[in-house]
């Protein structure tokens, strides 16, 4: 069994203490959260964790340490983890701050301890059945990707106890979802370099951006093109298509995969009962594979950062403020 500390307890500390529990390979052995009511929260999950007195003890109690917290703390957090052996397992992003993520990617290297970043679709069936029909050449030639996020409000509903996630300083639909899908970009087309982008965000200077539109490249050429948009009476849209000549693939909110000839799209099978608890499963499947030393497909510190910079490139395009 893998010992585990969680921290960071708001609604994905939550769900990961929920989902470990379940996996037989790890005990949650401690949580910390510097709100109590978080930590009630979680603890109904695991009951069986110690909610422990600060995030020190929290992290000396485990043999991995799986980090939740808003973004400031989290390099902090993942060193004391790492600098004490403990494997970590980080949220997205690794920061907000590019040099310092460069730091903590080279600091976090230098210890030697297994690491990953939980790009909640790097162990998924449509990652894993897209890349092999690309590499089959089932696709065709490849042609790029768009993606296109759109939310009536954000944060969304169920993020609502999240409040950082509305202000420009950790927050955002760029960080928090679009990062998804550049990952996944990235995975399949290889790195990318940022063309040109532009931002919108309110008259508040301190809330979060509105409105993204940007152009990404790979080495050959190949365009992603994003947008991204708050507002309007509409339901949530999450999108990536990945483009080729022969077909091109879609995956829609995280976890609906469908294929399409010229033709309209086709599922590939029918919605699960329970997409989180599947790709939850997947990603600690493969967390398991990468504490024994064992190949796996999680996203690297490696791969995050790189995401990161695209990231707050995208973010620095400013645009109108309205």
């Amino acid at each position: 069994m893998i010992k585990t500390t969680l921290i960071g307890l708001g609604i994905m500390g939550q769900r990961m203490a929920e989902h470990m529990v379940r996996h037989p390979a790890f005990e949650v052995v401690a949580l910390w959260d510097p709100d109590p009511s978080a930590c009630d929260a979680a603890a109904a999950f695991a009951p069986d964790a110690v909610i422990a007195t600060d995030a020190e003890a929290a992290i000396a109690a485990g043999d991995l340490v799986y980090l939740a917290c808003p973004p400031a703390p989290r390099k902090t957090y993942a060193l004391a983890a790492a600098t004490g052996g403990k494997a970590v397992f980080l949220e997205k992003p690794l920061g907000v701050d590019i040099e310092q993520s460069r730091d903590l990617v080279a600091r976090l290297h230098a210890t030697g301890v297994p690491t990953a970043v939980n790009f909640t679709q790097a162990a998924g069936a449509a990652l894993t059945d897209i890349s092999a029909s690309a590499q089959a050449g089932e696709m065709g030639e490849l042609q790029g990707a768009d993606i296109i996020v759109t939310y009536p409000h954000w944060p969304r509903a169920w993020q609502a106890g999240a409040d950082w996630l509305r202000f420009a300083a950790e927050g955002g639909m760029t960080r928090e979802v679009i990062s998804h899908f550049l990952f996944f970009s990235e995975r399949l087309l290889g790195p990318l370099d940022l063309v040109w982008a532009q931002a919108d965000y309110p008259a508040q200077s301190d809330l979060c951006e509105t409105h993204v539109a940007a152009r990404l490249e790979t080495a050959e050429g190949l365009p992603v093109t994003v947008m991204g948009s708050v507002g309007g009476a509409q339901p949530d849209r999450q999108e990536l298509t990945i483009k080729g000549s022969k077909t091109s693939r879609r995956v829609s909110e995280f976890y609906r995969y469908a294929i399409s000839d010229g033709g309209p799209y086709t599922p590939t099978a029918p919605d699960p009962a329970d997409p989180r608890a599947i790709s939850l499963k997947a990603q600690l499947d493969d967390l398991v594979l990468h504490i024994a030393g064992e190949p796996h497909r999680l996203a690297t510190i490696d791969e995050a950062l790189r995401v990161q910079i695209l990231v707050e490139g995208i973010l620095a395009g400013r645009g109108r403020t309205t």
